[in-house]
């Protein structure tokens, strides 16, 4: 099992900043993917960012390329999510995901451990 604990919501006007943690315990030897999915309200859960724990390849959704970053800390089985230039329709409850799957998927249902979430609100 994979305990994911995120941690570093909250309320910030558009164009501000914030930064998402994201803390795995257990297992975590056993999760190739972490992975940053949100849902707003009255939408599904979508994919935002994912990150390969043996070479760091990073991925993400065309929406917030360029305006988000993730990286890890292997030493601290940490994964974060920075966010920059914040818009009103980044708002939404944000998931962090461990997969242990070789190759890295996209999809929710890939993922196989969840936190229980952090809200980001963007003001405008």
């Amino acid at each position: 099992q994979v305990q994911l604990v995120e941690s570093g919501g909250g309320l910030v006007q558009a164009g501000g900043s914030l930064r998402l943690s994201c803390a795995a315990s257990g297992r975590t030897f056993s999760s190739n993917t972490m992975a940053w999915f949100r849902q707003a309200p009255g939408k599904e859960r979508e994919f935002v960012a994912a990150i390969r724990w043996s070479g760091s390849r990073t991925y993400y959704v065309d929406s917030v390329k360029g305006r988000f970053t993730i990286s890890g800390d292997n030493a601290k089985n940490t994964v974060y999510l920075q966010m920059n230039s914040l818009k009103p329709e980044d708002t939404a409850v944000y998931y962090c995901a461990a997969d242990r799957s070789y190759y890295t998927s996209l999809a929710t249902s890939s993922y196989d451990y969840w936190g229980q979430g952090t809200q980001v609100t963007v003001s405008s």
